[in-house]
């Protein structure tokens, strides 16, 4: 279906056109002014100029035109010209309900999806084995989870991957602490010839005890850090006990992370790190080197990367140190290159920490130059703020610690089960709600927030079933399906039509909103805009039931359309909180 918006540009253009003005003068926007009009044409102010006339003379002109015409003027309720030469547009409620009625019956609501079908590679997670995940990973998680499912909407082939953080110092630190610990195990042998064993010598609470007691250690003693960084230096280079020893981290530790991740309700495609990249430097490298846009300064082998037009210093990429390591800078463009060749994306789109900005402009600069990423590639990158605590810094635990994800996932479903206390229902079902609705208040007050923007994670206001939360757009699909069920009507045959109310209109224009509005969404990778929108139609739909008895309307035309419209707007915002990774429980 054409977007209300295309529909009304249309008319517009044509009628510029027919006046005597060049078309693209119709432009269509939605009204600054809503109490005077939904939409409205500024077209008649840039044409004033360009053919020197009164912007209200053009503008009368143009309206002259569509009053000529009766089939488009039946999209307009009231339409008019006003000083000093604005186009004030109002829809016609019969408009909106044939409009809204044929979205009903159109697959995925027959969101306009032309453009699309891309294949994009999304990296987002970036987690690090051998650690648990904490409130850090949440945004780069819920935010690329949601981008990820709002793309695959639009029919784009999307390839999510984790990107692990699984090669470098924090594997030489747990192999040393291990070595310290126990020193007999046989992967400190290097004369062992045999089978290593299949089963691991920890667990994942060891495991994850191990680490930061290690990184603690090499904070503090110069001597233990060395160790540590000849241990991941022997490891890259292929150390076959620490080989060894690596699969056993990398098997417990990501086992582990799919199980948080998957609490959490995010998926990747890929679970691939570090270390898949690696065996592509040395070529890589090579390759830069002969190209000779590699160069050494001060023994590091760096690539140049800086414009004549940049407005401030842009540091070279670094693609070796002087010791000849490899850095975050090296795998990247190692990982864009593997890219490249096994899914040739027209898009590679990164989601991190907002304090990454410098390093991915100068790897996609260096990824562009040195032809790793093809120049048909779209290199982007969405950097997110920080989750606060109430006092306006990064969100700590009691103790001034980093809060473990899952324990944060407890604490805010452990909030939405106290409210529940008086519910009708059993202690399982009651856990089982509370966690549904739980991680839609931890994930909404997330992405309802501009994902550049730090924000306060405010558990309260979150787990609150009104305002501007998760759980309040869960409830209102809750409230709709109980009414549904309690009608038990056929609506097989209905049909959606307009009385006329204030609320019903309100609740039809915010409906015909969304595919503009998801066109909004999927351009410019924004899941906030997708909850402003639900948050608009929730509210829209809890006006109109408010304002009138569905179930009791005597009318049965009436009674069925409305029943029709509402169920509509539950499927609507069912399929917006999916592509938010939320779902919605049966009962609340």
């Amino acid at each position: 279906m054409n977007k209300v918006v295309s529909e009304l540009k249309k008319v517009m253009e044509d009628a510029f056109e027919s006046a005597g003005f060049d078309r693209s003068f119709g432009m269509i926007s939605l009204s600054n002014r809503p109490d005077l009009a939904e939409y409205q044409c500024n077209g008649a102010m840039a044409a004033a100029k360009k053919y020197g006339v009164k912007p209200i003379d053009v503008a009368t002109k143009a309206l002259e035109v569509i009053k000529e015409d009766a089939d488009k003027c039946r999209m307009f309720d009231k339409i008019e010209a006003v000083m000093p030469g604005f186009i004030n547009i109002t829809l016609s409620p019969s408009y909106l309900s044939e409009y809204v009625d044929e979205m009903a019956s159109k697959a995925d609501f027959g969101v306009d999806k032309n453009g699309s079908g891309k294949t994009v590679v999304i990296d987002y997670g970036g987690a690090n084995v051998a650690k648990p995940l904490h409130v850090g990973h949440l945004r780069s998680a819920v935010i690329g989870e949601s981008i990820k499912r709002i793309c695959r909407f639009y029919g784009d082939k999307v390839i999510g991957d984790v990107h692990l953080g699984d090669w470098g110092l924090q594997m030489g630190l747990v192999i040393t602490e291990l070595k310290h610990r126990q020193p007999d195990l046989v992967y400190f042998d290097e004369s062992f010839e045999g089978e290593y064993p299949s089963e691991a010598p920890f667990t994942i609470s060891e495991l994850e005890e191990i680490y930061p007691c290690a990184s603690g250690k090499s904070k503090t003693d110069e001597e233990y850090k060395a160790e540590a960084l000849q241990a991941t230096f022997d490891l890259q280079h292929g150390r076959r006990g620490y080989r060894a020893l690596w699969k056993h981290i990398m098997a417990v530790s990501v086992a582990d992370l799919k199980k948080n991740y998957g609490n959490l309700k995010v998926d990747f495609d890929l679970w691939l790190g570090e270390s898949d990249a690696d065996p592509e430097i040395p070529s890589m490298v090579e390759n830069l080197k002969k190209s000779g846009l590699a160069y050494l300064s001060d023994g590091a082998l760096v690539v140049d990367v800086a414009r004549e037009d940049d407005k401030k210093e842009m540091p070279p990429c670094m693609i070796l140190k002087s010791d000849g390591a490899a850095l975050y800078e090296t795998t990247d463009l190692a990982t864009i290159l593997m890219r490249e060749r096994d899914y040739k994306p027209d898009e590679i789109l990164y989601i991190t920490d907002k304090r990454q900005e410098l390093h991915f402009e100068r790897v996609f600069r260096c990824a562009k130059k040195a032809g790793i990423a093809s120049e048909k590639t779209k290199l982007s990158w969405i950097g997110f703020g920080t989750m606060n605590g109430k006092d306006g810094k990064p969100f700590k635990t009691r103790d001034g610690g980093v809060m473990r994800l899952e324990d944060l996932i407890r604490q805010i479903s452990d909030a939405v089960y106290d409210k529940m206390s008086d519910r009708d229902m059993t202690e399982e079902e009651a856990r089982n709600i509370s966690f549904k609705v739980g991680l839609a208040a931890l994930k909404y007050g997330d992405l309802s927030n501009q994902a550049s923007k730090d924000y306060v994670f405010d558990l309260d206001r979150f787990a609150s079933f009104e305002g501007n939360t998760g759980p309040y757009i869960q409830y209102t699909v809750v409230r709709i399906n109980s009414i549904l069920s309690k009608a038990g009507s056929d609506l097989s045959g209905a049909k959606i039509i307009s009385t006329g109310s204030e609320s019903e209109k309100a609740l039809l224009l915010t409906l015909a909103r969304l595919n503009e509005n998801l066109a909004g969404v999927y351009e410019e990778k924004a899941p906030h805009r997708l909850c402003a929108y639900m948050y608009d139609l929730a509210n829209a739909f809890n006006r109109f039931y408010h304002d009138n008895r569905i179930i009791s309307e005597e009318n049965e035309a009436t009674k069925n359309s409305w029943l029709k419209l509402i169920k509509l707007t539950a499927d609507v915002l069912t399929c917006c909180l999916d592509l938010l990774g939320v779902e919605v429980p049966e009962r609340m």
